[in-house]
């Protein structure tokens, strides 16, 4: 018997869906609670500190704020281009994204497939199908063997 040739890779599908459930995680906090600013560290350390000159100043306050800023809009341009993907779907897969994992309230598959009149299996499939999507989409796929 002869190996098909595919120029595709192979997905970590594991590996994958981990990190789109991260990003869908973080955008559902982001759209629910915004963005939590860092505050500066303010509090003094009362051990000694024995190194060499350096010559350089650490201004906490100026990094803070470019940390605040670039995190704010990396936010900001992930929940973007996660809407652009889920508009992408088909009306059920958005709906089974939308439903477990962007409503404020926890929902699990059971309750989802149930909602939406799926059986458990066909439920199965389409979010499985829905998240290999997203994963190309948002640039998130895992190839096997490849390290992080």
């Amino acid at each position: 018997m002869r190996e098909q040739i595919s120029f595709l890779p192979e997905i970590d599908r594991k590996e994958t869906q981990k990190k789109v459930e991260e990003v869908l995680e973080s955008v559902r906090i982001y759209k629910q609670i915004g963005f939590i600013r860092r505050e500066m560290k303010t509090t003094p350390a009362y051990t000694p500190r024995y190194h060499s000159q350096t010559y350089s100043m650490g201004n906490p306050a100026e990094e803070t704020a470019i940390w605040n800023a670039e995190k704010e809009q990396e936010l900001e341009n992930l929940e973007d281009n996660l809407d652009r993907a889920l508009n992408r779907l088909s009306r059920i897969e958005r709906a089974i994204i939308q439903k477990r994992y962007l409503e404020d309230e926890d929902a699990f598959d059971y309750m989802i497939h149930n909602e939406l009149g799926m059986s458990a299996r066909t439920y199965g499939r389409v979010k499985s199908r829905a998240f290999y999507k997203l994963a190309f989409m948002l640039r998130l796929e895992v190839v096997k063997g490849e390290e992080n």
